[in-house]
């Protein structure tokens, strides 16, 4: 009887003071802001990108930890005999060194290079892409955390957020990766004739010229002009005005947090539409929030909420 106890206490010793991950919005919103990188990491390395953003996530805190606010480091990689930008942090021991980024999407390159060059990691290399659990025990085997219950965190976080999905995708968005290596968050610097793209509200889009049309844009980005034409609410076949505002991803159903208390002036020739794309908020949302029929006569002076 005590053997067959012994050899059951074995078995869950990995499970053993390993908490269930609940999800939280914080996660969320760092999967949706990377997942593309880890995308484009996986299609060009390799490495599945359930796994990069399990690594991410976890290395990182959701994009919250010192690293990764003062160093864009989110995967922990120390210095290692590595010349660039350094940043000193209480790990194992104390004040270590660690590499430090120019950008969040540099420090998603150098966590790729850094695991297929390492030979230690070959092995991995050698699981399929969607063995994410593989890869997983295999990290730690390898040494990339000293953490006992590292593999089983990271399958965990790819569980509870369903991360494996990504390890099937077979393109990326390459504005936003575009977007993100340039570490900018107004402007992506164009060559010529780009448009430039900028963010709101956690998303990207460009002001349309004289001539555009939810096709020449979608050519141009590399976008279905039917979805460009979705994701703006609008006809595929509309005619776009200079000036116009054109979403490159779907429209969220308000706006970012920083006007939760800030409700929206009306001004002379806003319409509800306008306004639900100067804030990158879902028309029928708009309305939803204010508690407005959709034939509202909207005035100059009202205000509205757009959060």
């Amino acid at each position: 009887m005590n053997k067959k106890i012994a050899i059951l206490l074995l078995a869950l010793m990995p499970l053993i003071g390993f908490a269930q991950v609940r999800w939280n919005q914080a996660y969320q919103d760092y999967i949706d802001e990377y997942k593309d990188v880890a995308i484009d990491q996986m299609l060009r390395y390799n490495i599945p990108a359930s796994i990069t953003l399990a690594q991410g996530l976890l290395e990182s805190g959701a994009g919250r930890s010192e690293l990764s606010r003062k160093g864009n480091n989110h995967f922990g990689i120390k210095c290692h005999g590595w010349t660039g930008r350094t940043m000193h942090h209480d790990d194992d021991a104390s004040q270590e060194c660690f590499r430090a980024y120019d950008s969040a999407v540099e420090s998603y390159e150098d966590h790729s290079k850094f695991l297929t060059q390492k030979p230690r990691y070959a092995s991995l290399f050698k699981l399929s892409r969607g063995d994410y659990k593989g890869w997983a025990h295999g990290l730690k085997a390898a040494g990339y955390a000293t953490n006992p219950q590292y593999a089983y965190s990271l399958i965990n976080i790819i569980e509870t957020y369903k991360l494996q999905q990504y390890d099937n995708a077979k393109t990326y968005d390459h504005f936003i990766v575009q977007h993100q290596a340039k570490q900018t968050k107004e402007t992506v610097s164009p060559t010529a004739g780009e448009h430039v793209i900028k963010m709101c509200n956690k998303n990207y889009y460009v002001i349309a010229r004289k001539g555009d049309t939810f096709r020449t844009i979608g050519k141009e980005l590399g976008v279905s002009y039917r979805k460009l034409a979705k994701y703006n609410e609008r006809d595929k076949n509309d005619v776009l005005e200079k000036g116009d505002i054109v979403y490159l991803k779907k429209k969220r159903t308000k706006a970012d947090k920083s006007f939760k208390n800030k409700p929206h002036t009306v001004k002379p020739g806003e319409s509800m539409y306008s306004i639900s794309q100067k804030y990158g908020i879902r028309l029928k949302n708009l309305y939803k929030m204010n508690g407005l029929p959709y034939d509202f006569d909207l005035r100059p002076g009202e205000h509205l909420r757009v959060y």
